[in-house]
């Protein structure tokens, strides 16, 4: 990485360059998306519920911007409370 720092403004200008380090980039996040959810799905989600809680708590941080640890605490709180989750 080091060896091409210098060349990278040039290099990053040519069309044919730009498209492939977005399909690297675009298979790069694919790889790493399945290696999160294999080893999630066959360890945590075991019922409809807690497919259901990992899916709200999902919303509640990309759509209603809620902050992390909020979500955290009130996951904690609300399995404490109802122990089945």
């Amino acid at each position: 990485m080091t060896a091409i720092l210098p060349f990278w403004s040039t290099l990053r200008t040519r069309p044919a360059l730009r498209s492939a380090l977005r399909g690297i980039n675009a298979s790069v996040v694919g790889v790493l998306l399945a290696a999160l959810i294999r080893p999630l799905a066959t360890t945590a989600l075991h019922s409809p519920a807690d497919i259901l809680f990992a899916l709200a708590t999902l919303a509640l941080l990309f759509f209603a911007k809620a902050p992390t640890w909020a979500i955290v605490l009130a996951g904690a709180l609300l399995c404490a409370l109802i122990p089945r989750l």
